[in-house]
């Protein structure tokens, strides 16, 4: 097993590869409707795999990353994703416990069933959060350089 400081090098590597993925499919979405009956079968697989790597980029930073960011820093801690996220707040690694509580709800919303009626609400929040997702990729090399 890795030790608590080699984790959060191994999933920031990964989290770059993740985002990089994320940011291509993000511009082949971007200016396509959200509405699903507007959309081609080709448009929808777009937006699917699209969801999917925003669930894996999201997923990523916060269940692995943040835990392994804490655990360095505090190798007794062992709290729940809430605990987590407050004390990576603390840590300056995130703000707004809020809005990841948010990112971490949509990605349990689209990769669980959802109703046709629920895509358009879902892309819409999808490409709201994007942009979060994406900046990290600076903010933790910053971060990644100070420690």
């Amino acid at each position: 097993m890795k030790n608590k400081s080699d984790l959060v090098g191994y999933y920031y590597t990964k989290i770059v590869k993740s985002i990089r993925y994320l940011e291509f499919t993000f511009s082949r979405v971007n200016n396509l409707s959200t509405n699903p009956e507007l959309l081609t079968d080709e448009q929808l697989e777009l937006w699917d795999s699209f969801a999917v790597r925003f669930a894996r980029t999201s997923d990523l930073f916060l269940s692995k990353f943040l835990k392994a960011a804490a655990k360095r820093d505090d190798p007794a801690f062992d709290g729940t994703f809430r605990d987590t996220l407050n004390y990576c707040e603390k840590l300056k690694i995130i703000e707004n416990v809020p809005k990841w509580l948010e990112i971490r709800e949509l990605r349990n919303v689209t990769v669980h069933e959802y109703s046709d009626q629920d895509l358009n609400e879902i892309f819409k929040k999808l490409v709201k959060f994007t942009p979060e997702l994406i900046d990290l990729s600076a903010f933790l090399h910053s971060f990644l350089e100070e420690k």
